[in-house]
């Protein structure tokens, strides 16, 4: 009888210690959020501001899904064509003067091509690697810009209540940045769509001492592509040919030959 009851305690010990280890490991799992970068200075950001940031991760259709997807493809004014691998930082630029960058963004390793001919030099394609990586930073921006409110570098500010031109009520930001890019010294500020938690207008200025933006622009004409949202019209110009892609064969990345991407994203 006394082995019965100290088997019966021992398996009630050991289901109640296997029921709070489960408990346990439920209760760890936290929300995916939405981080700031390394580098953001949070310190000097205002809580509102970044919680305007938060709202339009969330609108674009999460950080989780921005961090998950791959590849991004676009047209930029019409002129230059990229195809960016956000994981390994591989980028493609066919550019409209008839050059070809193949690089990574990450190393500065890459080879650059005109009109198909490598260009052997190394020092001339090391220059182009540098230009190669200013194309992206500016063409990539203007592209994804919302999903980098909270990146390194940057301090956001809210600036308060102000409808857009088209007078749509927003929130405004300001975004000011510091030892990242190559041009620290720039800033903008950013309308949030109080509705839609999108942004939908930006204005840039070429230093925190200008007096006049040297452009305002709406952000228009988002749509789904993959699992995010992206703006394609800035009004008058625009991106081309956005596409979000899972997979994309090497050779983009390593040919000069110009992909097909309407087909490859086909075949998706």
């Amino acid at each position: 009888m006394k082995t019965l009851t100290q088997l019966t305690l021992s398996l009630t010990l050991t289901l109640f210690l296997f029921s709070c280890g489960e408990t346990s490991q439920t209760t760890q799992e936290e929300p995916y959020g939405n981080p700031a970068a390394e580098g953001f200075n949070e310190a000097e950001s205002d809580a509102k501001a970044i919680a305007i940031a938060d709202e339009v991760m969330e609108a674009m259709g999460g950080r989780e899904a921005w961090d998950n997807t791959h590849y991004i493809a676009w047209k930029f004014f019409g002129r230059d064509a990229l195809v960016w691998d956000k994981w390994t930082g591989n980028v493609r630029i066919d550019a409209g003067n008839g050059m070809t960058y193949l690089t990574n963004i990450n190393d500065g390793t890459g080879r650059a091509f005109m009109n198909g001919e490598e260009i052997m030099d190394a020092d001339s394609a090391q220059n182009l690697m540098q230009r190669a990586k200013s194309t992206w930073i500016n063409h990539s921006y203007w592209l994804v810009m919302p999903f980098k409110l909270k990146d390194s570098g940057v301090t956001l500010k809210y600036v308060g209540e102000e409808a857009t031109v088209d007078g749509r009520a927003a929130d405004k930001l300001n975004l000011t940045f510091e030892n990242v890019g190559r041009t620290p010294q720039n800033m903008y500020y950013v309308w949030v769509d109080k509705e839609t938690k999108l942004v939908s207008q930006w204005a840039y200025y070429s230093s925190q001492e200008a007096e006049k933006p040297g452009f305002t622009m709406p952000w228009l004409d988002y749509k789904k592509h993959g699992e995010i949202m992206l703006s394609s019209s800035r009004g008058e110009r625009g991106m081309e040919d956005v596409m979000v892609f899972d997979e994309l064969p090497e050779s983009v990345f390593t040919s000069p030959e110009k992909p097909d991407l309407a087909s490859l994203a086909s075949q998706e």
